[in-house]
């Protein structure tokens, strides 16, 4: 891992914060293993009156001060930020309809909101503040047939039969935009005329944009509204709008954990039927910490914040069904979590992945999120780096120096065990199934350091696992593309992976970099970084036969002078973010254009421009 604190107070800074990191930890486990008091549970309640709201904030311990506690503090939430990222679906072909790719998603029926949506005849893509409508197939007539102009951020979109919607953040008054005081949209659009949408609903609710998920014809959005009090005596509440209709949530409806923290936020919940305009949407609201992930099941919302002063992570759970929104149970483990795939539910328990600052760990809690199992002690000193819950089986990859895949027995829920793990340099920022014995791991190859208990990241590294034998996995194909400096958003975002088992076909978007030689004649430095010499899809034949084949790359880019001209902070609108296939045609898709290229040889088809 490489530190990125300044050189000459970074040794003595950092043994002091190891040292109590340390001597914190094994505090924090010892507590945990005498009984568990070290983790307060609280009980749900409501607020009896705005008075004892604002009472609550106050009491709110200060943000920590200390060079030490905010060295402490910003290590956790920099562990936590930096990294922020079950099959891809497809849909049957069927009435000589087209098989297609859907948003690569956690949890079969549970859609994730993202920046490019199909049904296999139309395309809905977000590029800055404008959504695209585009007939799509077959793609010889591919053309935009409209537009939305939202005139603010456009955080994703979900389409369901003839409806569409987006979040939007932040406002325009009199045609300026404002972010402040921020407010999320969840505008529903009638595509029954692709060339012609309607709006027909705008709910608009106080606060920032957190996530979504969409079950059936349900869109469940999670919006935080920072619990600021105002010289001791003054807290805004959250409103929602609805149509003409706008009402602030009264502090006698917001329930609360009776948990202090360095911070609060009101987290609201909102469930809209996007089918029937007659329903009125459903909203919950929770005081709770700043949340940092959620996992969600088609039955139950998982939000998870950190809890500081435990060094443990908190976890909320919400039952959904159709429009009701109901408190479930809450729970705390020790450590924190990554993201999304650090969580599970599976037969009505739910399994989480976390780190703390000695070690990794796995627990299995209840309906009532009591703890019935855990595994700790995982590779003391790293970190997770991704985790993957599949059926009884869990796969961590954690990483200092080197790449441990440890493959997890979950069978007996009250006694998770280590069946194997496997050693290799490099490591996997996100896991994915091939199949129930295989996995896909995407993530950085790396140099272990002479000079020191770390590695120097170089390009990107896809990986094929054999974990059949869960006392040995194996990897049994590897690719490295590019040099230090080389990127992909799958990195940091799972939504874009392409891959299908059924076409032996993976696809990522990539950011290459790569290093002249020439200009080291005593040899390459592992901490050198290459030059930017290509941006766009690399498309690869993937099968446990043949192992990892590059098939070919796709770039939005003319040539290669914009590339070179956007420097070391690479951006550009002609950077290609999402892939997907309808028939036997792949998509690639940027803010300014979409190509359309054969599957078979990847002979470039047709191309729009997005204006």
């Amino acid at each position: 891992m490489e530190y990125p604190i300044p050189h000459l107070g970074r040794k003595k800074l950092f043994s002091y914060a190891m040292v109590a990191l340390v001597i914190g930890g094994v505090l924090g486990g010892a507590l945990w293993n005498i009984g568990g008091v070290y983790f307060p549970k609280p009980s749900l309640r409501k607020f009896s009156s705005y008075q004892e709201l604002v009472a609550f904030l106050k009491r709110d311990p200060q943000v920590p001060q200390s060079l030490f506690e905010r060295f402490q503090l910003g290590f956790e939430m920099f562990k936590l930020g930096f990294r922020k990222g079950v099959y891809t679906l497809s849909a049957p072909e069927g009435d000589g309809a087209p098989e297609y790719s859907t948003t690569n998603i956690q949890v079969a029926g549970v859609d994730e909101a993202d920046v490019v949506k199909t049904d296999g005849e139309y395309l809905y893509l977000v590029s800055g503040s404008v959504v695209y409508i585009l007939s799509a197939y077959p793609p010889e007539d591919a053309e935009v047939l409209s537009k939305l102009d939202l005139k603010g951020t456009i955080a994703g979109i979900f389409v369901n039969g003839d409806k569409l919607v987006a979040f939007q953040r932040g406002h325009y008054v009199n045609g300026l935009y404002y972010a402040w005081p921020a407010n999320t949209s969840i505008l529903v659009y009638d595509l029954s005329d692709r060339s012609n949408p309607v709006l027909e609903r705008d709910v608009t609710v106080d606060g920032y944009y957190f996530n979504s998920r969409m079950i059936g014809d349900y869109v469940y959005a999670v919006i935080n509204k920072p619990a600021t009090l105002v010289n001791d005596t003054v807290v805004y509440l959250p409103t929602i709008r609805s149509g003409k209709n706008t009402v602030e949530i009264e502090a006698t409806n917001i329930y609360y954990v009776d948990l202090a923290d360095y911070s609060h936020s009101f987290t609201s919940i909102v469930a809209i039927n996007v089918q029937d305009t007659g329903e009125e949407p459903t909203i919950e609201t929770f005081l709770l910490g700043g949340t940092s992930c959620l996992y969600v099941s088609k039955e139950n919302i998982y939000l998870v914040s950190p809890a500081y002063q435990t060094s443990g992570t908190s976890v909320y759970k919400l039952s959904i069904n159709k429009g009701d929104i109901g408190w479930a149970a809450n729970g705390t483990v020790p450590g924190y979590v990554l993201n999304q795939f650090s969580m599970d539910e599976y037969k009505g328990l739910f399994r989480i992945a976390t780190s703390n600052r000695t070690s990794n760990n796995v627990y299995v809690l209840d309906e009532e999120l009591k703890v019935i199992g855990s595994l700790g002690g995982l590779a003391p000193g790293e970190s997770i780096y991704s985790a993957r819950f599949m059926g009884d089986r869990c796969y961590l990859v954690t990483f200092r120096k080197v790449d441990p895949l440890f493959v997890i027995d979950l069978e007996d829920p009250e006694n998770p065990r280590v069946l194997g793990k496997l050693k290799i340099p490099g490591y996997s920022d996100y896991l994915h199934p091939y199949d129930e014995t295989h996995l896909i791991g995407v993530g950085k190859e790396t140099v272990p350091a002479e000079e020191g208990d770390f590695s120097w990241y170089q390009g990107v590294k896809i990986s094929l696992f054999d974990v059949s034998n869960v006392s040995k996995p194996k990897e049994i194909a590897k690719i490295e593309i590019g040099h230090r400096g080389t990127d992909s958003p799958v990195l940091r975002d799972h939504k874009a992976f392409l891959f299908s088992r059924s076409r032996d076909l993976l696809v990522l978007p990539i950011l290459l970099a790569e290093i002249d030689e020439e200009q080291y004649p005593n040899g390459v430095p592992p901490y050198a970084y290459g030059n930017y010499v290509f941006q766009g899809a690399y498309v690869f034949n993937i099968s446990l036969d043949e192992g990892l084949e590059l098939k070919g790359r796709i770039t939005h880019f003319d040539d290669d002078t914009d590339l070179l001209k956007s420097g070391y902070y690479f951006s550009s609108p002609y950077s290609v973010k999402r892939s997907l296939y309808i028939g036997q045609f792949l998509y690639t898709l940027s803010d300014k254009r979409v190509k359309m290229n054969s599957l078979e040889n990847l002979e470039e088809i047709a191309v729009v421009e997005l204006p």
